[in-house]
């Protein structure tokens, strides 16, 4: 840096300010992200373990899905398919651990779930402020639902993201109201 010359622009996260398909990509995950932990607001902790519907779904389990979805996806645009789990491969116990993103274990807490989507939120941020390019893309791994042989980018994954974060933030939603009746927007 030369002397006298301004810093680099920040966000309030302390990442370099994007403008354009990036910035509009970050907003639209963060007003989704605000969604979804909106449903948890004034929650103890055994009402987020609760489950309030037919499904087992609970809002403290949807936020620790969300993140290991977020963070399963950040690792594949950086790393490709390798970083994502052979599902064809997976055991009746690595089905069951997938089982547990569900729900909130003992010992677990509203807080740190809530802390740790966030920490998940910032590195997602940081990966696609400082990705050279959004068009990188990678093959899928092989899982039943998706196509055989297809290749998604970045910024196809992040819309991904996006998408499955607004999904989610629809259950909860519904369970936030079957608990107590309280509605995110309405």
């Amino acid at each position: 840096m030369i002397a006298n010359e301004p810093a680099a622009a920040r966000d309030l996260t302390g990442h370099p300010a994007v403008t354009g398909e990036r910035a509009d990509l970050l907003e639209m995950l963060a007003a989704q992200r605000r969604s979804l932990r909106f449903t948890t607001r004034d929650l103890t902790d055994e009402q987020a373990a609760l489950r309030t519907t037919a499904g087992e779904l609970c809002l403290g389990g949807i936020i620790k899905h969300v993140a290991a979805v977020e963070r399963n996806w950040a690792d594949f645009i950086r790393n490709g398919p390798s970083a994502m789990k052979d599902f064809a491969a997976m055991t009746e116990e690595d089905w069951s651990r997938r089982a547990d993103e569900f729900r909130l274990l003992p010992g677990e807490t509203l807080a740190g779930v809530l802390a740790a989507y966030a920490e998940t939120a910032d590195r997602t941020d940081g990966l696609v402020t400082a990705l050279p390019d959004l068009g990188v893309s990678h093959p899928l791994p092989k899982a039943p639902w998706f196509e055989p042989g297809a290749r998604w980018s970045a910024r196809r994954v992040l819309m991904h993201v996006i998408a499955e974060t607004a999904q989610h933030a629809g259950h909860a939603d519904i369970l936030r109201e079957s608990l107590d009746g309280s509605k995110s927007m309405g």
